[in-house]
């Protein structure tokens, strides 16, 4: 009997030895997995974090080109608006100085020759200006989209790089 109790302390000691092993090994393969489970969360949040700035820092590289293209826009139709003022002031001082020309006629011949050089001298006048103030417009309009496409092409680069790599 006392063998027998013995043996039953043996048995109990290498099952209580087994099970303390078993814990030990669990406890350290949980701490494992649970670090590691951390390290993971840890990397997504600082991905999410960097994802959350570049974000926000695009959104605000947006807001500068459509500031400064609606600045450059404003400023222009001021320029354009002074152009067509000096234009129509040109045009009413052109005006003028036909309208004295034709007073001061002496036959009908001299009236249709004055007439004549006025329109000839105020369309190519108009066909001048009009060209100059196409111009100006059109060099407006690539100031004006150039910030905007700068940003577009910012954002196709962005969204081209990951699909690339």
């Amino acid at each position: 009997m006392a063998e027998t109790k013995a043996d039953v302390k043996k048995i109990a000691a290498e099952g209580a030895a087994q099970a303390q092993k078993i814990v030990t090994e669990g406890a350290a393969q949980a701490r494992a997995t649970m670090e590691k489970s951390m390290e993971q969360i840890t990397k997504g949040a600082e991905g999410l974090m960097k994802a959350a700035e570049e974000a926000a820092e695009f959104g605000r590289g947006n807001l500068e080109a459509f500031t400064k293209a609606a600045q450059t826009w404003a400023v222009g139709t001021q320029d354009l608006a002074r152009q067509a003022m000096a234009l129509a002031q040109g045009f009413t001082d052109q005006s003028l100085e036909g309208a004295k020309a034709l007073a001061a006629v002496k036959s009908l011949n001299e009236a249709a020759e004055v007439q004549a050089k006025f329109a000839k001298a105020a369309m190519e006048k108009a066909v001048a200006e009009s060209a100059k103030f196409q111009e100006a417009m059109f060099k407006l309009t690539e100031q004006t989209v150039a910030p905007i496409s700068a940003r577009v092409t910012v954002a196709v680069e962005k969204i081209t790089k990951p699909l690339a790599a």
